[in-house]
């Protein structure tokens, strides 16, 4: 299995500047990499992709997510989860924000196996 993050502060996918972190990424960054991996891990791990038990690991993912809110920060957040079967067939998302890049930042975990991808966005926005 490979893992893959990217941090996107100021909310432009393919700007790697030196950008000063924001408090989302310093903050919250490392708690959604240490639920991913942990739900992934546990659930996904040397699974063969089965398109009956999708629904339930992404109800994994978002309910183990749920508990961002309970670090206490200052932040709404916003969590996508994609589980997608690896059979050569494209697939393209999209998301956009207006957000405050010194407060507000993005962190995507990308893992993936023989048989699927897993996809998992996480958006934090200060309140």
């Amino acid at each position: 299995a490979r893992w893959q993050t990217e941090l996107f502060p100021g909310g432009r996918m393919g700007d790697y500047q030196a950008v000063e972190e924001t408090a989302f990424i310093v903050e919250v960054s490392n708690t959604v990499k240490e639920a991913v991996e942990r739900v992934i891990g546990a659930g996904l791990g040397g699974n063969a992709y089965q398109h009956s038990k999708v629904n339930q690991w992404t109800t994994n993912v978002e309910q183990t997510l749920s508990q961002l809110p309970k670090l206490g920060k200052p932040f709404k957040y916003i969590v996508t989860c994609v589980i997608i079967q690896k059979n050569g067939a494209g697939s393209y998302t999209a998301s956009s924000c207006f957000w405050d890049s010194s407060t507000d930042g993005s962190y995507t975990v990308r893992w993936e196996n023989k048989t699927m991808y897993c996809i998992v966005g996480a958006f934090g926005l200060s309140v």
